[in-house]
């Protein structure tokens, strides 16, 4: 553990902290508001103290009751992972600002928060689906998504279609060997 970095984080950036600075082997973790996140990516960045220059992952993160975006951050400077957690993005209209200001790689990373959360990132110039066929409803990551044969809620009683064991209605033995044996 870093505990240089994160007494460094701790001085500069406790006024907006959300909680004290969290540190777990190589990694070191801060939550910051959504209204204070654009200012504490860009110091870290920006600032010699901090450099951090590399954006390894943005995800988005469904708690059930708040949407979260996470970045993890690398420098030279440290060995430690920076994990930056936002938490408080609204489940109703999910919005966060976009990071590709500073990491225009950040753009792919922002596409899939949004088709699998339903983020919008407001300053991504290419903000569409890049998994999910564009005209999907759905965001099959959220807590609320919900599969048509979902066993919990299924109609099948517990055993989705796909594993049904049965034979056609009109087969007989000697049509299901021919069939299996591709004649």
């Amino acid at each position: 553990m870093d505990r240089a970095l994160a007494r460094d984080l701790q001085e500069r950036f406790s006024d907006r902290l959300l909680v004290p600075v969290r540190q777990r082997h190589d990694e070191t973790e801060i939550r910051v508001s959504l209204a204070n996140a654009v200012d504490t990516l860009r110091a870290l960045h920006d600032e010699p103290a901090f450099g951090f220059e590399m954006l390894i992952d943005l995800c988005g993160v469904d708690t059930g009751d708040e949407m979260q975006v996470v970045y993890h951050l690398a420098a030279a400077r440290s060995a430690d992972w920076l994990r930056l957690i936002v938490p408080g993005i609204d489940r109703a209209a999910p919005r966060a600002p976009s990071a590709t200001f500073m990491w225009p790689g950040a753009e792919w990373m922002e596409r899939e928060a949004y088709d699998m959360f339903g983020i919008i990132f407001e300053g991504n110039r290419d903000l569409r689906r890049i998994y999910m066929p564009d005209d999907y409803q759905s965001h099959p990551l959220r807590k609320d998504f919900y599969l048509a044969d979902d066993a919990s809620r299924s109609p099948a009683a517990g055993v989705r279609n796909m594993e049904r064991a049965g034979t056609p209605r009109d087969a007989t033995a000697a049509t299901a060997v021919r069939r299996a044996k591709g004649a």
